[in-house]
C-alpha cells in the first residue's frame, strides 16, 4: 500500500533527552507511565493507537466481549504527562550507528531507545500453514475469528452435503498452552449452551472440538496438577484432546497429524509466539528469536538501547532460557527499566532485574480454572475461577473497561448468553492470507 506523500514522522524539538519506546504493550505502557516526572521527552511509536489486553482476546473471538472492553486508547493513558508524545506508525527498522528509528514516513533520532515490540505468532517454519490457519494475537485476529465462527454456522444451515457439514462444524485448536485451553473451553461452551438456540436446525452433537498439543501434557508453563486438571475439565465438557500430536499439513478440510488426521475446515493456531524482532539488529544480538539483553535489560553490544517484555531474552541462573513470555514479566521489566533510566539520569548505578513470580492461571470455562501460586499453592474449580476473574478485571486498562467486562461476565453467567454474536464484517480467505502477511 502506498503512503501519501504529505505524511511525515515529526515530533517537537526538545532540550531534553529523547527516549523512544517502540510498542504500547504491557512493557512499553508500564515504562512510559513510570517516566511521568522524568525530565525527558518520551516518544511512543505503535502501529495501533490502543493498548490490547491480550489475555482476553479469546473472549472477543468467541463473542463474549467486544474489543473496546479489552482495549484502551494509548493517548488517554497519558493525559497530564507533560513529556509524552504518541505517534501511530509502524517501525520498519533501527539504524544504531545514526541512532535513528526508521518508519515508512521518515526517521526519528533518539538518545535512549527501548524496544518493547512484543511477540508475533510462531508457525515454526511452516509458512504454508500461516496462510490457512486462524491466529489469535491481535484484536483484528479476534474479530476475524469471531466473524469466521458465526459465518460458518450461518453457512452450515444452508449446506446439504453432510460430509462438508461435518468439516464445517468441526474446529481444531493447535497448542495446549493457556490460549489453546481457553479457546477450546469457550468453543465448548458455545456449542453446549448458546449455538443450539441460535441454530435449531443444526445437530450440534456432530460438532467436534479438537485440541492438538505436541507434548505429553497441557499447560506446560504451569504445574503438572494444573495440566491434569485442565485435561480432565476439557474432556468433561466434550473437547477431544490429542497429546503428542503435531500438525504436518492442513488442506481442503483435512488436518494431517503425525499420528493420523482430523476433518475440520477451521484451524485456530495457538501453538506459541516468538519475539517481534526489529530490523537492523546484528545476528549476535538475537538469540532464540528474541533480543539478547543483560541483567539491566540493555541490548548487548548497544549502549542506551534496551528491550523489555516478550522480545527480550535475559539469561539468568533461574531462567537460563529467558523469562516466560507473559504480561507480568513485561510489566515488571518496564517498571524496573523506568527506575534504571532515572538512575542513569542521576549518574547512579543501575540495579539488575529480578522477576517476582506471582503465579500463573488459566480458565477452562464456566466455574472452571486452575491457578498456581508461589510456594506450591494450587487452586482449581470455582474458587480458582473467581481468582482468575478478579486478576483479569484488576489488570484491565481503565475503569470503563473493568465495568463493561464485569457486567458482561455477570450477564453471561446468569443467562448463558453472549450478546455480541454479530457479523459486522464478513471474513474471507483473502483476508486470512493478508493477515498472515501483516503479522
Amino acid at each position: 500500500m502506498s503512503i501519501p506523500s504529505h505524511l511525515k514522522l515529526k515530533v517537537p524539538d526538545t532540550e531534553y533527552p529523547r527516549i523512544i519506546i517502540i510498542g504500547g504493550g504491557f512493557g512499553g505502557l508500564k515504562l512510559a507511565k513510570a517516566l511521568k516526572k522524568l525530565r525527558a521527552q518520551v516518544v511512543m511509536l505503535d502501529r495501533n493507537n490502543f493498548h490490547t489486553f491480550q489475555p482476553l482476546l479469546y473472549q472477543v473471538a468467541t463473542a463474549g466481549l467486544e474489543p473496546d472492553s479489552i482495549a484502551g486508547p494509548l493517548r488517554k493513558s497519558f493525559e497530564g504527562h507533560f513529556n509524552y508524545i504518541f505517534r501511530m506508525v509502524k517501525v520498519t527498522g533501527v539504524d544504531f550507528e545514526k541512532k535513528e528509528v526508521q518508519t515508512r514516513i521518515g526517521n526519528l533520532s533518539y538518545d535512549y531507545l527501548v524496544i518493547a515490540s512484543g511477540s508475533v505468532t510462531n508457525y515454526f517454519g511452516q509458512d504454508d500453514l500461516q496462510k490457512k490457519v486462524l491466529p489469535l494475537k491481535r484484536v483484528v485476529h479476534a474479530l476475524d475469528l469471531r466473524s469466521h465462527i458465526l459465518q460458518t454456522f450461518e453457512q452450515a444451515e444452508l449446506t446439504e452435503d453432510k460430509d462438508k457439514l461435518d468439516k464445517m462444524m468441526n474446529f481444531t485448536v493447535v497448542g495446549g498452552g493457556p490460549t489453546g485451553v481457553e479457546v477450546s473451553g469457550a468453543l465448548a461452551e458455545l456449542r453446549n449452551h448458546i449455538l443450539p438456540s441460535d441454530y435449531p436446525d443444526l445437530d450440534f452433537s456432530r460438532m467436534q472440538i479438537n485440541l492438538v498439543e505436541g507434548s505429553d501434557r497441557l499447560l506446560n508453563g504451569m504445574s503438572e496438577k494444573s495440566g491434569k486438571e485442565a485435561l480432565r475439565a476439557l474432556e468433561k465438557i466434550g473437547v477431544n484432546v490429542k497429546l503428542n500430536a503435531m500438525v504436518k499439513s492442513f488442506e481442503d478440510g483435512v488436518v494431517q497429524l503425525n499420528d493420523g488426521q482430523l476433518e475440520s475446515d477451521s484451524v485456530i493456531w495457538a501453538a506459541g509466539v516468538k519475539g517481534n524482532i526489529i530490523d537492523g539488529l546484528p545476528a549476535e544480538s538475537v538469540m532464540k528469536g528474541r533480543i539478547l539483553v543483560d541483567e539491566y535489560n540493555q541490548v548487548k553490544g548497544h549502549d542506551y538501547v534496551f528491550a523489555v517484555g516478550d522480545v527480550a531474552m535475559m539469561e539468568t541462573k533461574d531462567f537460563p532460557n529467558g523469562h516466560p513470555m507473559m504480561a507480568p514479566v513485561a510489566m515488571q521489566q518496564g517498571e524496573h527499566l523506568a527506575g534504571n533510566l532515572k538512575r542513569l539520569f542521576s549518574d547512579k548505578p543501575l540495579k539488575p532485574f529480578k522477576y517476582l513470580d506471582k503465579g500463573s492461571m488459566a480458565t477452562i470455562g464456566r466455574n472452571k480454572a486452575v491457578v498456581d501460586m508461589p510456594g506450591g499453592l494450587h487452586f482449581k474449580g470455582f474458587f480458582a475461577w473467581l481468582i482468575w476473574m478478579f486478576i483479569h478485571i484488576l489488570y484491565l486498562i481503565g475503569f470503563r473497561n473493568k465495568l463493561i467486562t464485569l457486567n458482561n461476565w455477570i450477564w453471561s453467567y446468569f443467562t448463558y448468553d453472549k450478546g455480541t454474536r454479530l457479523i459486522i464484517r464478513t471474513f474471507t480467505a483473502e483476508q486470512r492470507r493478508k493477515a498472515s502477511r501483516d503479522e
